[in-house]
Order: C-alpha cells, then sequence, then structure tokens
C-alpha cells in the first residue's frame, strides 16, 4: 500500500529531490530517527501507544523538546534497543 505519483510528476523528479532525506511515509506509520547514525525506521502509529514505546517518546521530550534536529522525531536510544522494543509492540 502506496501513494502512486502521476507519471507526469515522477519525470520531473530532480536529483536534488532524491538525495533529501524526504521519503514518503506510508499512511498509519511515522519515521523515527534513532541512534548514533540517526538510523531511519518507519513504525506503525500503533507503536507510540505502548508502554514501552512511550518510555523512548519521553525521553526524546526531555533530550529535545520538541526540536528534533532530523526534521521528525528523534529516538535517543541505540538501535538494538530500539529493535528490541519495537519487536515487542
Amino acid at each position: 500500500m502506496g501513494f502512486r505519483l502521476p507519471s507526469i510528476r515522477r519525470a520531473s523528479f530532480t536529483a536534488s529531490q532524491a538525495s533529501s532525506k524526504v521519503v514518503d511515509v506510508p499512511k498509519g506509520y511515522v519515521a523515527v530517527y534513532v541512534g548514533e547514525n540517526q538510523k531511519r525506521f518507519v513504525i506503525p502509529i500503533s507503536h507510540l501507544n505502548q508502554p514501552s514505546f512511550q518510555d523512548l517518546l519521553r525521553q526524546a521530550e526531555e533530550e529535545f523538546g520538541y526540536d528534533h534536529p532530523m526534521g521528525g522525531l528523534t529516538i535517543p536510544c541505540r538501535e538494538d534497543v530500539f529493535l528490541d522494543i519495537t519487536s515487542r509492540c
């Protein structure tokens, strides 16, 4: 499931747009950035309600407030911890 752009729109897609971090996120999902290298993950929004994920959101609020350097939600934890938590959601 995803969003398809009309062929005219795809033809006007430039190299500068390809290099940007803006990538479509399917409806019902959210992009988050995790770890030292700020790896991007696209996760179901249902994860946001899970108690373990709520703890991560509180940590993000404490560290970044509402100013997330990547332009999206940045989670201040290691990738392996994040993957462990999301695998249990």
